[in-house]
């Protein structure tokens, strides 16, 4: 019934929209998701278009003080993992470890960590990975062509700034909401403790 409704949600938006959803990820069990451009919040409602539209059981992380009545039932019901940014917990240990048990788990995260321009990218999704030993997805939303998909897949290698450099090679061709806003990283935020910067309801 959940799936079912997310579904008919995100066909009747992009029917309504013009936009168009590109790729699935539902072959990859377990992957590491980071979305951009990221200037705009109707990147978060593109992105959740793209994980109703395949009916993929995303998780992105959420501030913690969102989940009271009456909104806790709703974000649990899209997918949102509240975490609690006063705590100094190592979110990076604790999600890699999550992905690791799981059958299954797909973890959006924002690089950025802002809807401002940024040269440095924070690195939290990147060590997530590479302790859980799953893939990168380069997730986009093009403002330009009005497509939410998917594109490379990066496995996380010895370099850092090597993938860096992937990475923002692949983000120049895309257009986001406000150009202004957003600028290619120029280096990943070598640190494994920044997670708590990349909520993506910040």
């Amino acid at each position: 019934m959940k799936s079912s409704l997310q579904k008919l949600l995100a066909r009747f938006y992009l029917l309504i929209s013009g936009w168009k959803v590109s790729g699935n990820i539902s072959d990859i069990p377990k992957c590491v998701i980071i979305g951009g451009p990221h200037t705009s919040n109707w990147d978060f409602v593109h992105g959740m278009v793209f994980k109703f539209y395949h009916g993929l059981d995303i998780h992105f992380l959420m501030k913690s003080e969102l989940f009271h009545f009456p909104f806790k039932r709703f974000f649990l019901w899209i997918g949102g993992v509240p975490v609690d940014r006063k705590k100094h917990e190592n979110l990076v240990e604790i999600l890699s470890e999550r992905i690791s048990k799981s059958h299954s788990f797909y973890l959006a995260m924002s690089p950025e960590g802002s809807r401002k321009a940024v040269v440095v990218w924070r690195s939290g999704f990147y060590y997530i990975a590479k302790q859980a030993d799953v893939p990168i997805i380069l997730g986009y939303i093009d403002y330009r062509r009005k497509v939410v998909g998917i594109g490379p897949i990066l496995n996380p290698g010895a370099s850092l700034q090597q993938d860096a450099e992937i990475i923002s090679a692949f983000y120049s061709t895309i257009q986001p909401k406000y150009p202004g806003n957003f600028t290619l990283p120029v280096v990943l935020h070598d640190c494994v403790k920044d997670t708590q910067d990349q909520i993506m309801a910040s």
